[in-house]
């Protein structure tokens, strides 16, 4: 039986989402509806993706009866409230990232999603890569030793984005840009408790972050240092650093392939001729996939990206924003 899934918001990374959705079997998934908060913009939508209805407001999602998961693209302080309205009206849930504006919020909805039996992920895409899953292999085989220091950058000249520099749309690289770098050495460190953080960052004349740098030392001498920006283009690569040697990994937040000391490892895409926003966009179609088979398989949670490792996510976040000094209203 095909996943039926309802499409919360009408922007650039919902059409990459429902556009990767294409690249599997109807048989497997299919997009009943989209809600946006204008019914032209929904419609729209619907119509350049063949979507079968479109509603004015994300209540008719939370409604719709033919809908099994909301897929919710809205901007980052929208996330709790629709999110939390999805699974109490019986819809599972994969929610954009950040997961919520902060640790406090994300509790609350993992623990609606438990009480209601509901699968809840936070759409970190990285996780579900294929290049992931080996890179998990080839660490835990100690090809390069014990793994003592994580590096990797991420920043793109974005100061002109609204939804990165404004305040009430939840902006700043932290939550934006600061979640993937965090929840890759998350992966390398397995989610080992840091014993101490230090942080520096600019903000601009929002209060939002332009950009932040961050050490985050763990037991047994491990370092991770992490890099985000909103104000140039940076290398947005990741290297693991471990005794006997270097793993590269380029396009570390969607990544198809890793340089190790052997070899390269390298993971082609789905094939597609259909454009999107977004690089490498297509590879949404592994999240989705991966999601289908959680919930056909009774999951509530991914073991690619638990519900334990989201809260830590949201606390690391958290914990830069208390050093950089950026407060939401959530917060409060």
């Amino acid at each position: 039986m095909a996943l039926r899934w309802g499409i919360v918001s009408a922007g650039k990374i919902c059409h990459d989402f429902v556009t990767a959705l294409q690249t599997h079997p109807k048989s497997e998934h299919q997009v009943v509806a989209v809600a946006a908060r204008a019914l032209s913009s929904a419609e729209n939508f619907a119509k350049s993706h063949g979507i079968p209805k479109s509603y004015e407001g994300y209540i008719k999602i939370a409604e719709d009866k033919d809908i099994d998961i909301a897929y919710i693209g809205t901007l980052n302080p929208q996330h709790f409230e629709v999110a939390k309205m999805m699974l109490e009206h019986g819809k599972h849930v994969l929610c954009e990232k950040p997961l919520t504006m902060n640790e406090k919020q994300t509790r609350e909805l993992v623990d609606i999603a438990k009480k209601n039996n509901l699968f809840l992920m936070e759409a970190i895409w990285s996780r579900c890569f294929p290049a992931y899953q080996e890179l998990k292999k080839v660490l835990d085989s100690g090809i390069i030793g014990d793994v003592l220091q994580v590096n990797a950058s991420f920043g793109f000249n974005l100061l002109n984005v609204e939804r990165m520099r404004l305040k009430e749309l939840g902006g700043g690289t932290i939550l934006d840009l600061g979640v993937y770098v965090l929840q890759f050495q998350q992966l390398v460190f397995k989610g080992a408790t840091p014993t101490k953080v230090l942080a520096v960052g600019g903000l601009n004349s929002e209060g939002t972050d332009d950009y932040t740098s961050s050490i985050w030392t763990y037991p047994g001498d491990k370092v991770a240092n992490l890099t985000t920006s909103a104000k140039a283009q940076y290398p947005n690569e990741a290297v693991i650093i471990g005794t006997k040697g270097i793993i590269r990994v380029p396009d570390f937040w969607c990544c198809t392939e890793f340089i190790t000391p052997e070899r390269t490892h390298k993971f082609d895409l789905p094939k597609t001729d259909i454009h999107f926003n977004f690089h490498k966009s297509v590879g949404l179609s592994y999240e989705s996939q991966h999601v289908r088979e959680c919930i056909k398989a009774g999951k509530t949670e991914s073991p690619l990206l638990t519900h334990a490792e989201s809260i830590q996510l949201a606390h690391h976040m958290d914990t830069l924003r208390q050093l950089v000094g950026v407060v939401f209203p959530e917060d409060k």
